[in-house]
């Protein structure tokens, strides 16, 4: 991960690398043949898929995947990206250079001090219930492998529980318990009184990652453990699944006997079975959930289960054990019966072999099919099916006819997975036609009605169409059949870096990568909780303008685990009600006596536990895109002597912070910190809040949603005259960072010359939670409106969108007129050398032309590519440093920026090694491993302001720089001395004597910029090709292009990382990430559940990002020698527009085509594609009835070439 520059903000790498060392194991335990050394049994394709389920926010998945295929067998060593094992300019790639790796990942050591861990805590448990010790009773052995030793500590949990040698004292008690037959299952049943809401039965317990709300329990009932639900029985008639098999163990055992089946037609249900079961859940998931875990959940709780639906297609039956007995019956029956409760006990499931009759030269198809929000990364479906049939010739009518139909939907918004009996009626012994798929498709609307209330009804209700259409398609004559392949991930980076300032321009792995991924990195949660700490929860209000009368719980097992509520009553009679503040204002911290919007803080409800602080949080009875920052808002508050209070907070603005906690605690010394430390304040003891994701999702705030109406004069030719806007800003309950917001919004659109511009641009106070700046604030926005203008010219006039945008580039002195004080000198604007050179590189031209033949000749598939141009506005903020050289020759440097993943610890680190290197004999090599960075705080560094608008590295190398400067004259006299007497001098000698004289060695400055310098462009462009599936709506990045001018940068895998991490954040903005509220403004898309940010697998298939390093901006130098950085880590989110326009593009050939064939000539080609654009709006825009009209348009063109 560290040599292929994976991780940023790294709290998401330990998870990344756990996901990938399985699937190496995995892959390792397969009998595949043996591979070359180095190398592992994985697969490049299973690379790609291997951390599916995986989040990351900062990296855009690219380099992960690099890292992750470089283990695989069949890697093409040229296709990996930037990496610290070779160079661009190498002979090739050599697979020598990469960290050696032993087949089955090695011997791993498990820690001792884990291993005395576990027997205490084995010791432990066999004092508190008088048994023999567990390592005997339930663990043998214990060895130091890494994979016994997490065995060992995950049985350590689960073999934990109660003793059930005698149930009927065991079942009043608290705990966790595994039977181990079902025999002592019921007896333990049988004496917990089963209306208590605080017993649940389980097995992986993974449905406590759907079913959030749902109280806490006192008694757990473990399952996994009865041998007579794993078993696997092979039969004459199919295969028996105990029901505590796991996902991931039940496709084993589906391809195993689809491999062992020698007719490829009758293999086919298994086969497909488990490669759908692939795309259910993530590989972690699948690897601890249980199958029938997975159909009790949908039986009980109306989950919108693939599983179901699939097993439901394929005529799966089940096996339930109820009073004493053994019941068979059908799954459709099992689903139809009332819930599952504990006393009934679901055994196995039987998927019976399908053999094709012979007799009547039959064959047999099966078929699966998921719309979902993702292809594979844990998402669940708007709606599945699967179709089972058999096929015969007819010849009387020489067409094909199906028989012994299953077509099983799931989850558009019905109770349980169903089969569609009438359509499968009509269907048997009928001729295909379209006259008969357009019968069976009207047949099947009036089937599939999802419950009221239901999100995306008529979406569902289409894509259920689509997909009995696109199995019928291939069987009947004549008509248009999709054609989807799957394409491998690909990607290719171009930098220049040059030795000339070293370490300055290189590479170099991220400051403190290993620790990242290691996960010992310490973030706010991982500090070690202090003795007698208490935990802390928002409360918050559901509905807006409330008046809270006061607080009550809803009486439950969470509700008894409370210890306190703390709310704006105990804040001290000389602080103030304030929870985070801004230069233009500030922001209660509780809702007081009105809640003035869904989502404000009510209060803090204190317990021991986060998991009992955050269930009891949720029991409150009361008369955009979302950041989605891995890690949520956390804050540990610890009272210390004199009054004061130590506080460790996730912010980016410390300083802040600080004084907002002073104020509200009336001490002289936004937001959780401020709660804990209230809290803390308050209860004379440490208080730590994490705030769980749905609660983080609810009440911190999003992006600004902006409605745009615009009025635009232009020429034949495209050129645009004029452009008046009025605009529509949501600035949520208070003023936050807001008024900044129209400023980026017009600096977005700014970067084509339109004209006479002028705007009318309204801040709106709604009862709504603050918005707040998120990556490129206003910017983003702007951009998109501009794009969006631009193609509407164009689709008018019936014009080429990019001739369009060429049309209305700047010319330098437009430039200047548009952006006075930052357009720079003419050098310096390279927009249009770089969208000349982007056109070429990535071949535009042709793609174009490619595109139109494809969308000719695919119906069901259409594709676009668009082509946007970036002029991003920086400026520089002041910034405080601090060099400090100990006596054993070490460096330490402070700075006010805040490491959040953007490499800023990295480029200081680089810059100090760079600036000391003058002094070190070999110059800066060996000096880099000498300079560490200092995590920033208020007491240390004062003046640090906020870490944001990507110049937050710059200012940090400048004020390292400048206070390296000041080090160097002061060690200057002292070296020239040492010259004088030895000739070379080593840095330790030069530090030692340094010492001796008493030289300063800590040099503090507060870095400003020059006018000249305070402010700046960078230019970029940004190409991207989408195909959209016109049954589903659903979504293909194939191939995104950017090149962006870096100038000169400090270090191209740091600017590589920030430009596709940025890219990927706002391809999320633009297409997947629906920030949905109720009719009251409270966020419900608060979970990933139902918020999806972009996974591996909607990356684009091919990822291409070229830096510039033109050296331009010659004013902005902080030596004779070393021009700074422009920012990387917030233009890119504009580039995402490329996107945007591209789908644009796609829909817009879909909507033509079917206009032209259905002779509807008035068909709209301009339209509103809102901001994000999933596939159900997708869907929508390309037509919810466009099977039906195809089905239509054939049966009249038969009749007319009949007559």
């Amino acid at each position: 991960m560290a040599g292929f520059h994976a991780s940023q903000c790294g709290f998401c790498t330990p998870g990344m690398c756990t996901s990938i060392f399985s699937s190496l194991v995995t892959a390792d335990n397969s009998n595949r043949k043996k591979p070359a050394d180095g190398f592992s049994k994985l697969k490049v394709s299973e690379a790609e898929n291997a951390f599916s389920g995986n989040l990351c926010r900062c990296t855009g998945y690219r380099p992960i995947v690099d890292a992750c295929k470089s283990f695989a067998a069949d890697v093409d060593l040229e296709d990996l990206g930037l990496n610290i094992f070779w160079k661009k300019g190498d002979k090739g790639p050599d697979a020598s250079k990469l960290p050696s790796y032993t087949l089955g990942g090695g011997i791993c050591i498990f820690p001792d001090f884990l291993i005395s861990e576990l027997k205490a805590l084995h010791n432990k448990k066999d004092e508190a219930n008088n048994t023999d010790p567990m390592e005997n009773k339930y663990h043998p052995r214990l060895s130091n492998t890494l994979c016994d030793g997490i065995c060992s500590f995950l049985d350590c949990l689960k073999f934990g529980s109660k003793a059930l040698e005698n149930p009927v004292d065991e079942a009043s008690k608290e705990g966790w318990y595994r039977p181990t037959s079902v025999k002592q299952y019921y007896k333990l049943i049988n004496f917990i009184e089963l209306n208590e809401s605080s017993v649940r039965v389980v097995v992986g317990n993974t449905s406590a990652g759907v079913y959030k709300d749902h109280d806490i329990y006192n008694k757990y009932v473990d399952i996994g453990g009865i041998p007579e639900l794993s078993y696997i029985v092979k039969k004459a008639g199919g295969i028996e699944i105990g029901a505590a098999t796991t996902i991931s163990r039940s496709i084993e055992i589906l391809l195993q006997e689809s491999k062992s089946i020698s007719s490829t037609d009758e293999s086919v249900v298994f086969k497909k079975l488990a490669e759908h079961m692939r795309k259910v859940a993530s590989p972690f998931v699948r690897n601890t959930a249980s199958l029938g875990g997975n159909i009790v959940l949908a039986q009980k709780y109306q989950f919108p289960s693939d599983i179901a639906t699939i097993l439901l297609g394929a005529g799966a039956t089940v096996c339930l054990h109820n009073a004493g007995e053994l019941q068979h019956i059908t799954l459709e029956e099992f689903l139809q019966q009332a819930p599952l409760n504990p006393t009934t006990l679901l055994i196995s499931i039987f998927v019976p072999h399908w053999i094709s009759k012979s007799e009547k030269e039959t064959s047999l198809v099966f078929q699966t099919y998921r719309a979902a929000s993702r292809p594979l990364g844990n998402a669940i479906s708007y709606v599945n099916s699967a179709f089972l049939g058999q096929i015969c010739f007819d010849e009387s009518s020489g067409e094909l006819v199906l028989s012994n139909l299953h077509l099983a939907f799931g989850a558009y918004g019905t109770e349980h997975a169903i089969r569609a009996r009438n359509v499968e009626k009509f269907l048997t012994g009928r001729s295909l036609t379209a006259s008969s798929v357009l019968r069976a498709v009207q047949l099947l609307r009036e089937i599939i009605v999802p419950m009221k209330g239901t999100l995306h009804a008529e979406y569902r209700i289409s894509v259920a169409v689509g997909f009995l259409f696109s199995f019928l398609s291939p069987l009947a004559k004549g008509m248009a059949v999709p054609r989807i392949s799957e394409l491998a991930l690909s990607s290719r980076q171009e930098t220049i870096s040059d030795d000339e300032h070293k370490p300055i321009g290189e590479p170099t792995k991220k400051y403190g990568v290993e620790l990242q991924a290691s996960g010992e990195a310490v973030y706010v949660d991982d500090i070690p909780t202090p003795k007698n700490c208490l935990h802390g929860e928002f409360i918050y209000s559901t509905k807006p303008l409330a008046f809270v009368k006061n607080i009550k719980f809803k009486s439950s097992l969470a509700s008894e685990k409370i210890i306190r509520v703390v709310s704006a009553k105990d804040i001290p009679s000389n602080g103030q009600n304030i929870g985070s503040m801004t230069m233009f204002g500030d922001e209660p911290l509780f809702g007081d006596p009105i809640a003035e919007f869904s989502g404000q803080a009510l209060g803090v409800v204190i317990a021991e536990t986060q998991r009992y602080a955050d269930m009891a949080a949720k029991q409150v009875k009361l008369a955009s895109q979302y950041y989605f920052y891995m890690e949520t808002q956390t804050a540990l508050a610890i009272p210390d002597e004199d009054d004061t209070m130590v506080v460790y907070s996730s912010s980016q603005y410390p300083e802040l912070a600080q004084t907002v906690i002073a104020r509200c605690l009336g001490v002289p010394f936004g937001n959780v910190a401020t709660a804990a430390a209230l809290c803390a304040y308050k209860l004379k003891c440490p208080v730590k809040m994490y705030l769980s994701r749905n609660t983080d999702m609810v009440m911190v705030g999003s992006r600004h949603p902006i409605k745009a109406h615009y009025s635009v004069g232009f020429m034949s030719d495209g050129k645009i005259t004029g452009l008046h806007l009025d605009i529509l800003i949501d600035a949520g309950i208070s003023v936050d960072l807001s008024p900044i917001i129209p400023s980026g919004v017009i600096s977005g659109l700014k970067k084509y010359n339109w004209g006479a511009l002028s705007f009318d641009i309204k801040l709106c106070k709604t009862n709504n939670t603050s918005k707040s700046t998120m990556r490129a604030p206003g910017d983003t926005q702007g951009s998109l409106i501009a794009e969006t203008i631009i193609q509407h010219v164009a689709s008018v006039l019936s014009l080429d969108a990019n001739y369009v945008r060429q049309k209305n580039f700047h010319t330098y002195d437009s430039l200047v007129l548009y952006f006075p004080g930052s357009a720079g000198e003419a050098s310096t604007y390279t927009l249009h050398s770089i969208f000349d050179r982007l056109a070429l590189t990535s071949s535009y031209l042709n793609r174009v032309d490619s595109i139109k033949q494809f969308n000719r000749f695919n119906k069901w598939l259409k594709r676009g590519i668009s082509c946007v141009p970036l002029i991003f506005g920086v400026s520089p903020r002041p910034a405080p440093g601090r060099v400090s050289v100990l006596k054993d020759g070490s460096i330490l440097v402070d700075v006010g920026g805040i490491e959040i993943g953007q490499g800023l610890w990295t480029k200081v680190q680089q810059m100090t090694a760079f600036a000391l290197g003058q002094l070190w004999p070999e110059g800066c090599e060996g000096l880099l491993d000498r300079v560490r960075i200092l995590q920033a705080d208020t007491l240390n560094l004062i003046q640090g302001g906020v870490t944001g608008g990507s110049s937050s590295s710059e200012s940090s190398c400048a004020a390292t720089l400048q206070a390296c400067k000041v080090l160097i004259n002061r060690l200057n006299p002292v070296m020239s001395k040492l010259r004088l007497q030895s000739g070379t001098v080593s840095w330790d000698n030069l530090i030692s004597e340094a010492t001796k004289e008493n030289v300063n060695l800590s040099a503090s400055v507060y870095w400003v910029p020059d006018k000249g310098s305070n402010s700046y462009l960078t230019y970029g462009a940004g190409i991207s090709e989408v195909e959209i599936n016109l049954f589903t709506g659903a979504i293909t990045i194939l191939r995104s292009d950017l090149v962006y001018d870096c100038g000169k940068s400090l270090n191209p895998a740091v600017d590589l990382g920030q430009i596709e991490g940025s890219f990927i954040q706002g391809i999320g903005f633009m297409i997947y990430e629906e920030h949905q509220t109720n009719s009251d403004g409270l966020v419900v898309s608060n979970s990933t559940w139902d918020y999806k940010i972009p996974s591996v697998d909607t990356i684009p298939k091919q990822f291409n990002v070229e830096l510039l390093n033109t050296g331009y901006q010659k004013n902005r130098v902080l030596s004779s020698k070393v021009p700074l950085l422009p920012a990387s880590g917030e233009p890119a989110v504009v580039l995402a527009s490329s996107v945007h326009c591209a789908l644009r593009e796609a829909i817009q050939a879909a909507r033509k085509d079917f206009a032209d064939s259905t002779e509807q000539k008035s068909f709209p080609f301009t339209f509103q594609l809102d901001v994000p654009s999933p596939m159900t709006l997708v869907k929508e825009l390309c037509g919810f009835d466009i099977v039906e009209k195809y089905l239509e348009n054939l049966l009249t063109n038969e009749f007319t070439n009949e007559r």
